[in-house]
């Protein structure tokens, strides 16, 4: 079979509510998630043997990562359907920051199962794919299935939201990596709040949706900025921004994301903050 590419798009939690860790030493959570027409390109192939090319302008973050998240889920793939290590040859385009709060890995983890699964011809649908992607981590499942959605418990429990309509968005990204786990341990150092999922906007317009996004929270934000003074700075850049409705941190960080009305708003401030800022990631964006 010829190469065949997917997307794996850029995860973006519009808010995040966040509970104190549990006797398992898990957070609760609840989030309403979108995601970006930008993001990773991953490329399966048939192949002798399983292999994985990093490629892309932030391939080399991933240098010495070992066991990459791409192919763990493959292989865990292959576990499942019983068929052992899959001939595959996978590449990965590397175009989103790591570490960014943006579910790269799990991301690009999603788009090779799916491929991987077409390649093989393996009787797998999408929610048994999920259930192998919940193994690699939280954000396995919601990342699998790429569609807007509200997530709780620990992230696995999605309710998928087909009213959400189309945000335009920037994504900014000041090349300050954020690590969850350090972001998390700060939270617990803090005053946590509650993972309580809000009832929905009244209506699904644009303007109503970014308004009511408004009155939620990132409970991460506050100890990422303060770990990470460039998230800060990044924020406060994007809020300055013609147009710019509402800007949020995603995630554990390091990205921050601003809402526009319009496609086009978005691509003129993205134009702006390029220029004012020629070494940060930033990217205009449709969140669906």
């Amino acid at each position: 079979m010829p190469p065949v590419t997917r997307l794996a798009p850029a995860k973006v939690n519009l808010f995040l509510h966040v509970g104190p860790v549990d006797a398992d030493g898990y957070h609760p959570l609840a989030s309403l998630v979108a995601f970006a027409d930008v993001g990773d390109q991953v490329t399966v192939e048939r192949a002798e043997r399983l292999s994985l090319t990093v490629t892309g302008p932030f391939a080399r973050a991933l240098e010495g990562e070992g066991d990459n998240l791409v192919l763990r889920a493959v292989r865990a793939l292959g576990a499942a359907a019983g068929i052992g290590e899959p001939g595959l040859g996978i590449t990965l385009d590397k175009q989103l920051p790591v570490a960014a709060g943006l579910g790269g890995g799990s991301s690009d983890a999603g788009a090779a199962l799916k491929l991987a699964r077409d390649a093989l011809g393996l009787p797998f649908d999408d929610v048994a794919l999920a259930e192998i992607a919940a193994g690699l981590g939280a954000d396995g499942p919601m990342c699998l299935h790429a569609r807007a959605a509200w997530a709780e418990g620990r992230g696995g429990v999605l309710t998928f939201e087909t009213g959400l309509p189309p945000l335009p968005a920037l994504l900014v990204n000041p090349g300050a990596p954020s690590s969850t786990g350090a972001v998390y341990r700060a939270f617990d150092a803090g005053s946590p709040g509650r993972a309580d999922r809000p009832p929905p906007p009244s209506n699904w317009r644009v303007s109503t949706v970014i308004d009511w996004l408004a009155t939620r929270r990132n409970d991460l934000q506050a100890p990422a900025v303060a770990r990470t003074p460039a998230i800060g700075e990044a924020m406060a850049a994007a809020v300055g921004l013609p147009g710019a409705r509402l800007t949020r941190m995603s995630g554990s960080g390091a990205t921050v994301f601003a809402l526009f009305d319009t496609a086009a708003a978005a691509g003129a401030a993205g134009q702006v903050l390029s220029a004012l800022h020629p070494g940060w990631w930033v990217r205009p964006t449709v969140l669906r």
